[in-house]
């Protein structure tokens, strides 16, 4: 890894994809490879090298063949985060979310008077934001907690 990373846009192999949704809600810019029909480790160096992002895998192959990697060990959620920490990773919550959880995409306050779906709280209720490329809604509520619980005891 050089001076500059870590840094906000990450590559995340398939083995990677709950780690993408904190990454995202931690505000990191993360390309998952089943979002991006990279499933294939060809295909996911080619999107990190063409958008200069740190891959981000659990497999030592792709760790050694990426121009930038951190290779992770652990299975579990709480314990690939603390090797992220421990690699120099800020691992908080962002104050207002910037990546889709789902999809990556930036998302956008839903205004107050805009109607949201049945799944989400009204946005005169609470802060509602939507992303602008899937259209999922998101809000602080009892996941957000939980993601917040699982970093402060990282």
């Amino acid at each position: 890894m050089s001076e500059e990373t870590p840094r906000g846009r990450l590559a995340l192999d398939a083995m990677l994809g709950k780690l993408a949704t904190y990454l995202r809600m931690c505000g990191y810019d993360t390309a998952y490879a089943l979002d991006r029909a990279a499933e294939a480790d060809d295909d996911l160096l080619a999107i990190a090298a063409r958008e200069d992002r740190l891959v981000i895998t659990r497999d030592s192959d792709l760790a050694a063949r990426a121009s930038e990697s951190v290779l992770l060990t652990e299975r579990e959620i709480a314990d690939q985060l603390r090797e992220l920490a421990d690699a120099g990773f800020r691992l908080s919550l962002a104050d207002e979310p910037a990546h889709c959880g789902v999809c990556n995409g930036p998302v956008e306050q839903v205004d107050p008077v805009e109607p949201t779906p049945e799944y989400a709280p009204t946005a005169d209720d609470e802060r509602v934001w939507r992303c602008t490329d899937c259209g999922q809604h998101f809000w602080k509520g009892s996941h957000w907690e939980a993601v917040k619980r699982t970093l402060e005891e990282l």
